[in-house]
């Protein structure tokens, strides 16, 4: 299997080898071979929609975490013009896994937020990881501030599987400043959309995923942990990480239905890596769309229904806690 490929997708990897070797022959014999190839690209396109019409929780927990997924400088240099990279929390460093600064949103001045992986082993080094420590969520706090003086909405583009653990960023207030980030965006005077574009997990996912809207890329997961911390907390297991992820219910349509979402933005087939231009098309139209929903609402009344979606989401029908499935572990810690 390549990195290209899942091991779902194997009958599929190999009709596209197919495809492809018979595209090879036609053109090298000058044989006409049309009808046969369309036949299997139709076979092919029906196969794709079957296989991830079913996918379990665990496998879009795999299409999120893609090696070639989109990153927020993806999604950014596709959905952005003119956009001017800003750096530092002006109190201890430049954190590189939490990136910003100032663009156009379809002739809209915006301030675009988010937290940023790298594709091999020396990007992802340098991003460590795409965890942040408390001065990427400083620095994030700083840039929406910003924002705020200027009137312009704020884009958050989450996909963080949480904020980095280690003793430095401990040490430096991981927890408190991450509970400011929350405080921040949920008084910020001015739009804020948030956009999961992959994985969403725990308060580095919560600390720039308060706003006016949340969307929810099709097959991003959003929970309060990761499937593999979840098992190993419960069952002293991260091999049963699949387990945990189906009773997360931490995908886009289980978000959607309790709430926790307001949109799903449909993704490409077979994820947002294969077509990224395509992925950042669905979510420029989405952003575009509820910025010009949210601009012409007053600043005090931006703030207060805001507030008002966090502190009554429990009233909502749509919340109620559907019953688990049997397998489905207590949430007790033990």
């Amino acid at each position: 299997m390549t990195p290209e490929a899942f091991e779902w997708e194997k009958p599929l990897a190999e009709l596209e080898r197919r495809i492809a070797e018979l595209r090879s022959f036609s053109e090298e014999k000058g044989i006409d071979l049309s009808g046969e190839i369309a036949t299997l690209e139709e076979r092919a396109v029906a196969l794709r929609q079957e296989i991830y019409r079913n996918l379990t929780p665990w496998q879009r927990v795999q299409i999120a975490r893609h090696p070639r997924r989109p990153t927020a400088l993806d999604y950014i240099s596709r959905i952005c013009d003119d956009f001017i990279e800003l750096h530092g929390d002006r109190t201890f460093r430049d954190d590189p896994a939490v990136v910003g600064g100032i663009g156009l949103l379809d002739g809209i001045p915006v301030t675009i937020i988010g937290t940023q992986k790298g594709r091999d082993t020396k990007e992802n080094l340098a991003r460590n990881f795409g965890l942040p420590h408390p001065e990427g969520f400083r620095k994030a706090m700083r840039l929406a501030r910003q924002a705020e003086k200027f009137g312009r909405p704020v884009v958050t583009l989450i996909d963080i599987v949480g904020a980095y653990p280690g003793i430095e960023a401990e040490e430096r207030g991981q927890g408190l400043v991450i509970a400011e980030s929350i405080r921040t965006f949920s008084v910020l005077r001015t739009p804020v959309v948030c956009a999961i574009t992959g994985e969403a997990g725990s308060g580095g996912a919560l600390a720039i995923g308060v706003g006016d809207r949340v969307l929810m890329m099709e097959y991003a997961w959003h929970s309060v942990i990761s499937p593999e911390g979840c098992a190993s907390i419960l069952w002293k297991d991260a091999g049963r990480a699949p387990e945990a992820a189906a009773a997360l219910r931490l995908t886009a349509e289980e978000c959607l239905r309790l709430g926790v979402v307001d949109e799903i933005l449909p993704e490409p087939p077979g994820g947002a890596h294969r077509d990224p231009d395509k992925a950042a098309a669905v979510l420029k139209e989405a952003l575009v769309r509820h910025i010009a929903e949210l601009l012409p609402i007053p600043p005090d009344e931006l703030v207060r229904q805001r507030q008002e979606r966090y502190r009554h989401h429990r009233s909502r029908p749509h919340w109620q806690m559907p019953p688990g499935p049997a397998s489905a572990p207590a949430a007790t810690g033990e």
